[in-house]
């Protein structure tokens, strides 16, 4: 066993073992919702896809061995066997076995002129390869040492059982490349030892600089950190920056708001990547200013877009980074908030109308919250709020960039719009929807509606109270829940029914704290962190029981968790400056 110094452990069936800016982790993961028996190699490059199967033996069948992991190994061990995995580099992993055999083989025994595995020896260098028509790349295994392993299903066609067998009685070592159609024969940088410890070196040094507060006191830090560091893939495809995607199992994209918490929880160690997820959405913006709804390697989607919460983000970014962005960065933003802002005052207000709309849950980020319910076509007042705070922050930008007339123009329009949001939506006692369709408007028992806290000092102090009381109802022990656990909407695993959620945490905190309900944010943060330190990092988490739902690996709940953690940690001690990453 090659020694490192010590390292946070996880479970793979909650967070996939993978390494920064690579395109595959090792995980039971093989489609949404789907664990396998044995771990996979799994590729995100075109999609998800599940590419080799992992199986330790001992020599003759598959054995029930124990998974451990950390950021820089995993391991299978059983009885005084052992079989060790770690990233070379990127696109590179080293496996090697002591007293454990494997069989490392296709995922998928099918292959068809459209579909599946083709498995050859490649006379030039005598490694293996695997070329795969779901990913479009190859898998090239090369021995590093120990004797030559049993081929199965070399050249064969059809269904068969393709991949190589390595023994459980002699030691032995591989390496396990993905790439495109050719490269030079593969030659070991370094023994397995130093392999590990480097992959250790490189994501301390990610969480020294994103997290250098982390201690006792915020004790899954170093994990949150991991997810992110992990889930980063390099250029690629539609991706044309490096990139944090929002879960390596099957939630494999970047949606048009979630990159906004990842680009804040990097700001202050990473700044280059920070920008980079900020910007990254903004690369693909169409011809009426609207984002896509997401990127993928292979795919953009225009079909909803997201919340306009960019302008709130902006701020909270540049606030974090160790030095502020150059005057061409700061133009090229300008100018992509300006066409993204408009995109939802002329696109998205209806004639004779003052406030945008929302078309569907969808373009909310919450999908199937109770606000719609009645009518997807709506006037929402989360939705203005945010716009709100998009035309305060373009005021500032316009204002910076010399450009004194726009900043003006933005500044009424906040105002104007802010009123128009009190006017037509505040019922006195709630804010409500307000349907194109029927002109009617209703509240809800859903936390959306609650939204415009966000608003923080903007908001009229009695508005602001009447919603700070209402928040109140939503928080459980574990947090806020997205419907309050009183309606007969309720739902424990129904997604933006009931379920809490980071994005909705991080910002409301942020609003009650900025309209003075400071001892009622500090409760929610804690309430939130103490949540991941028990549950990890799911996409969402059931209100009343704690329990990880969905996505079980899924950054903005890691960057949500980082973002509090960290502005906590600031405010009881002084924090030291962060080290960004080269």
């Amino acid at each position: 066993m090659t020694a490192v110094p010590s390292s946070p452990t996880f479970s793979v069936a909650e967070m996939p073992f993978s390494h920064h800016g690579s395109w595959f982790d090792i995980s039971p993961v093989i489609a949404e919702k789907t664990y396998a028996d044995d771990l996979h190699l799994v590729s995100h490059q075109t999609g998800l896809h599940p590419v080799l199967r992992l199986v330790p033996t001992d020599g003759d069948h598959r054995v029930d061995a124990t998974v451990t992991a950390t950021p820089a190994r995993l391991s299978w061990i059983h009885g005084t066997g052992r079989v060790e995995l770690a990233y070379e580099d990127t696109d590179t992993i080293r496996v090697r076995g002591h007293a454990l055999g494997m069989r490392i083989v296709a995922a998928n025994p099918s292959l068809t002129p459209f579909s599946g595995p083709y498995f050859y020896r490649d006379p030039v260098d005598g490694a293996y390869v695997f070329t795969v028509y779901e990913t479009g790349r190859r898998y090239r295994i090369t021995l590093v040492g120990g004797p030559p392993a049993a081929a199965v299903g070399e050249q064969a066609l059809n269904s068969s059982e393709r991949g190589l067998i390595f023994p459980a009685d002699q030691e032995w070592e591989v390496a396990i490349e993905e790439y495109e159609t050719a490269r030079p024969s593969y030659t070991p940088r370094a023994p397995f030892a130093e392999v590990v410890r480097a992959a250790h070196d490189r994501f301390t040094a990610f969480a020294d600089a994103i997290a250098p507060w982390r201690g006792t006191a915020t004790p899954a830090a170093e994990l949150a950190a991991y997810v992110l560091w992990s889930a980063t893939v390099r250029p690629a495809g539609f991706l044309t920056r490096p990139a944090v995607l929002m879960s390596k199992h099957w939630m494999d994209k970047v949606w048009s708001w979630d990159h906004c918490f990842n680009a804040i929880a990097l700001g202050g160690g990473a700044p280059g990547l920070a920008v980079d997820q900020f910007q990254l959405p903004f690369d693909h913006q169409d011809a009426a200013g609207a984002l896509p709804d997401s990127v993928a390697h292979s795919e953009i989607l225009h079909n909803f877009v997201k919340p306009p919460i960019h302008g709130w983000a902006l701020r909270h970014l540049r606030e974090r980074l160790p030095d502020d962005l150059d005057r061409d960065t700061l133009t090229q933003i300008y100018r992509r908030l300006v066409a993204w802002t408009d995109f939802w005052l002329d696109a998205r207000c209806a004639p004779g109308q003052p406030l945008p709309h929302y078309q569907h849950g969808n373009d909310s980020g919450w999908d199937n919250a109770t606000t719609f319910d009645r009518e997807r076509v709506v006037e929402s007042a989360d939705l203005a709020a945010f716009l709100v705070l998009q035309l305060r922050c373009l005021a500032g930008l316009a204002a910076e960039l010399g450009e004194d007339g726009a900043a003006g123009r933005w500044t009424t329009a906040a105002d104007r719009l802010r009123g128009d949001l009190i006017d037509r939506l505040w019922d006195g006692g709630a804010f409500t929807a307000r349907g194109l369709g029927t002109g009617s408007t209703r509240a809800t028992s859903s936390l959306l509606d609650l939204m415009p806290i966000v608003l923080g000092e903007e908001l009229p102090r009695d508005i602001a109270a009447v919603l700070a009381e209402r928040i109140k109802a939503h928080l459980t022990e574990y947090g806020l829940a997205t419907e309050s656990p009183r309606s007969p909407h309720y739902r424990p695993d129904g997604y933006w029914r009931g379920p809490i959620w980071a994005p909705a945490t991080v910002l409301i905190e942020d609003g009650l704290r900025r309209a003075g309900f400071t001892e009622l944010a500090d409760d929610i943060s804690a309430r939130f962190r103490a949540l991941c330190e028990k549950s990890g990092f799911a996409e969402n988490f059931d209100a009343l029981t704690g329990a990880g739902l969905r996505d079980r690996a899924y950054t903005w709940t890691a960057s949500g968790y980082l973002i509090l953690a960290a502005a906590h940690e600031r405010r009881r001690t002084d924090v030291p400056t962060p080290t960004p990453v080269p």
